[in-house]
């Protein structure tokens, strides 16, 4: 997608915006969405001629999905994603048409998972490449008012007397200078992040795990993935040489079934000084295809090194940090671009809400507290998936350096010895130990926030993490949790739909039950003293939603006439077990508190 036309400002002109993002990218381009969703505009700059030309990040989890869902992006998104049955398997096999080694379910496609995957969201997982994304993000942000210019570069940045910040950025095309001054500062400028380099923000670093390379792929496989449908197939030959940039490989779909990434991870010790020739390149993807006859055509070559680095704060000031630019990981788990938008869902209405006077500027202080534990989960998270991968390769008699040693190692999986009984029964064991990457639900949907905008005097301590908090989601209202979803109907149906539906919209929500009127009342007392919009609703029988699966009632955790309070970005802000005395001056309290008033 190319830019908006803006006017380029002649020399020494300072152009004036209340908001500044750099980057477009999955975090800049859905922060400019979510704060266009409260009335607000700004300008959003980006390096690039156009967003992504390259179709890194696909998988969009559920927890991605229903912050896109609130702002009505949904199902524009699904018109143009890979649904989840083209997503149905990961493949270990020698290549795409050749000999399959192993297959698991994966991204919610397990027939034992279907039900976790149900009870956590209304949203299911998708495959939307990044290039593909990107533009839906750009476009509704410039259609809603955030003015975005292409071919820009950030340079710098300086704090004036007044609060505000004055970027210095260059026209790339004219290679003109000037100066845009803003109340607020995001840098979402990805892994080379400047404006966190200027901000010297410390990173906390873990050794990474080497180079991978991306080769982009045009080959029609569509009568090869019929009977082994899946986005993701691991590719390796144990008993022949490979090329040491391309020991392994994951093959993943990019657009059915004609476009393909397939990344190459280099033999462990090899280094990573690789300039193969495009001759040497072609030579190895057609091995990994598995058929010389089929047309193959590369269409780019990038490297990247696998890291596990996340900032060790995300703000200062009213300069704020998000997405790659404060972790950064490799793709595992799929975590990336989803991790970005919920970066952004949750700042955009503290944004709004401290400028529209709803919240004192000190809510601001809860983003890096609350979204800095999450990127060290996920950057650990995806690194740990990487590593899980190892014992599936031994397995396979891969590790070896030796190729007479990986021969000899990958025929005992045919023996009838034991052996070859033992070989067999890692391999059993370490595919399955994959779930942790394809069945993550717990790792996508468990968040925990604590921070001053999170109201928690009232409770008692928190009960721990399932027992394998990866892979089981916590269904809970918590204060600091996702508001549970549960499918709940009107007293004649109608279409059904989901508990957070009726929260978001840049509005806090209260859910209450039977014997809950009170709490009703008083949140329209609340919302009319702080002149902040505040959705109430009850659910429950002949209430003003049924709970026709009583799911709500096995997930509230409370009383019926008990409440649950809501943020705008769909946290559960503060929660009363059953109804009290003075409710109404509770809740005031409460708000006053959540918003630093």
């Amino acid at each position: 997608m190319t830019q908006t036309t803006i006017p380029l400002p002649s020399p020494g002109t300072v152009v004036e915006t209340d908001l500044l993002i750099i980057g477009a990218g999955p975090a800049g381009a859905a922060l400019a969405c979510f704060l266009t969703q409260h009335g607000l505009k700004g300008i959003m700059l980006a390096s690039t001629p156009t967003t992504s030309d390259t179709p890194r990040a696909h998988i969009t989890n559920m927890a991605a999905l229903e912050c896109l869902r609130d702002i009505g992006l949904e199902d524009e998104c699904i018109k143009v994603a890979v649904k989840g049955d083209c997503m149905k398997h990961t493949r270990w096999c020698r290549s795409m048409v050749g000999e399959e080694f192993a297959r698991t379910y994966s991204w919610g496609n397990d027939p034992q998972r279907l039900g976790d995957y149900d009870a956590a969201s209304p949203c299911n997982h998708v495959d939307i490449p990044q290039t593909v994304l990107e533009p839906i993000l750009v476009r509704h942000a410039s259609l809603n008012g955030f003015a975005t210019r292409f071919n820009t570069t950030f340079l710098s940045f300086e704090h004036e007397a007044a609060g505000t910040i004055l970027s210095t950025v260059q026209d790339n095309i004219s290679n003109q200078l000037y100066q845009i001054r803003s109340k607020y500062l995001f840098g979402c400028d990805g892994a080379r992040s400047q404006v966190l380099r200027q901000l010297k923000i410390p990173l906390i670093r873990k050794p990474g795990q080497g180079l991978a390379i991306n080769v982009l792929v045009k080959v029609d496989l569509e009568h090869v993935v019929e009977n082994r449908m899946g986005n993701l197939h691991w590719v390796m030959r144990p008993d022949e040489e490979a090329p040491d940039f391309a020991n392994t490989c994951i093959v993943r779909m990019v657009k059915p079934w004609n476009e393909w990434m397939f990344i190459l991870f280099p033999k462990p010790g090899a280094g990573t000084e690789f300039n193969p020739t495009h001759e040497e390149y072609l030579d190895c993807v057609k091995k990994i295809v598995g058929d010389e006859s089929l047309p193959v055509e590369i269409l780019g070559i990038s490297k990247w090194f696998i890291n596990e680095i996340v900032a060790e704060y995300y703000s200062e000031g009213n300069i704020f940090c998000l997405g790659d630019a404060v972790h950064r990981h490799p793709p595992l788990n799929g975590l990336g671009s989803n991790t970005c938008i919920q970066d952004a869902y949750n700042l955009a209405w503290k944004i709004a809400y401290v400028m529209k006077g709803k919240a004192d500027p000190k809510i601001l202080e809860s983003f890096s507290p609350e979204r800095q534990p999450v990127g060290q989960s996920i950057i650990t998270r995806a690194n740990q998936g990487l590593r899980d991968h190892a014992p599936v390769w031994e397995a396979l008699g891969m590790m070896d350096p030796s190729l007479e040693v990986r021969k000899r190692q990958f025929a005992e999986l045919s023996e009838a010895s034991e052996k070859g009984a033992a070989r067999r029964a890692r391999l059993q064991k370490a595919v399955n130990d994959t779930a942790h990457e394809f069945h993550g639900v717990g790792v996508e949907m468990n968040q925990r926030y604590e921070s001053s905008a999170i109201y928690l005097k009232d409770e008692n301590p928190r009960p721990p993490l399932p027992a394998d908090p990866v892979l089981e989601h916590e269904i809970t209202t918590y204060p600091g949790s996702r508001l549970p979803h549960a499918w709940i109907n009107t007293k004649i149906p109608g279409k059904q739909f989901s508990t957070i539906d009726l929260a978001g919209h840049g509005a806090f929500c209260l859910i209450t039950g039977i014997g809950g009127d009170k709490w009703k009342e008083a949140a329209a007392a609340a919302s009319k003293a702080l002149d902040v919009e505040i959705r109430s609703y009850s659910i429950g029988w002949n209430q003003d939603y049924e709970d026709v699966y009583f799911d709500w009632a096995r997930r509230r955790e409370i009383s019926e006439d008990g409440c649950v309070l809501v943020r705008p970005d769909r946290f559960v802000a503060w929660r009363s077990q059953g109804i009290i005395t003075n409710p109404e001056e509770k809740l005031l309290h409460v708000l006053k508190t959540i918003l630093s008033r």
